[in-house]
């Protein structure tokens, strides 16, 4: 008897691209993996408009889906107009409540409008920008998976995460955080299944570890 893959939608981290899930070893005689890769948003588009769109992507009935950082913020808007078998974020936040209050002050005094965007977008070595731990290994890592460079997209994406109003945690959510993760804290962070060590980018560098609590996760 033929046994039904289980179908798994993922969707990358703020600038990232599909690369940032090649390391994760998820069997693929269980599951059909997709990665819903960024598009442009349209000019004063909605978080929730964005969501929709993004949600389209999503075909299978019953799926998994999975966000990275901003990618699981995103992915809980998409949650509204799917019926889904399990959603799951990564090195995210599931609230306005979970992010630190340096992300609320920049929010509220609108400096993101302040980012170089256009000198980010155009400068071949992104590492400069990096967050965390800079081995380089790590930097190199970091220039080769932030592929999404469009600028519209960044500056758009940077506000949205920024100001995300969030107030309720969706029903059901299941959440995935590392212990150092710098970006959004532990300590801010509620309910949330724990990587041991595992930074913001433990999607790259803790896979190993990721892909296990997925698949427990998802078997539950």
């Amino acid at each position: 008897m033929k046994i039904s893959k289980i179908p798994i939608y993922f969707v990358p981290g703020l600038a990232a691209g599909k690369e940032i899930f090649n390391h994760l070893s998820l069997p693929q005689d269980r599951f059909d993996i997709t990665i819903i890769e960024w598009i442009i948003p349209f000019e004063n588009e909605s978080l929730t408009q964005y969501a929709q769109r993004m949600a389209a992507f999503v075909t299978a009935p019953n799926a998994v889906l999975v966000g990275v950082s901003f990618g699981g913020v995103v992915a809980q808007e998409m949650s509204a107009f799917l019926k889904l078998h399990k959603l799951i974020i990564i090195s995210s936040v599931k609230t306005k409540y979970e992010m630190p209050k340096r992300m609320h002050i920049v929010s509220a005094l609108r400096l993101y409008k302040l980012l170089p965007i256009d000198f980010i977008v155009s400068t071949p070595d992104l590492t400069k920008f990096a967050v965390g731990p800079k081995s380089k290994k790590r930097l190199q890592l970091y220039n080769t998976y932030l592929t999404m460079r469009n600028k519209y997209y960044l500056r758009w994406a940077v506000k949205q995460m920024l100001s995300w109003d969030r107030e309720k945690a969706v029903k059901g959510i299941k959440h995935i955080h590392g212990d150092k993760d710098v970006v959004f804290p532990l300590k801010n962070i509620k309910h949330s299944e724990i990587i041991k060590r595992g930074t913001h980018v433990m999607i790259l560098f803790k896979a190993e570890a990721v892909t296990r609590k997925l698949i427990e996760i998802i078997n539950s």
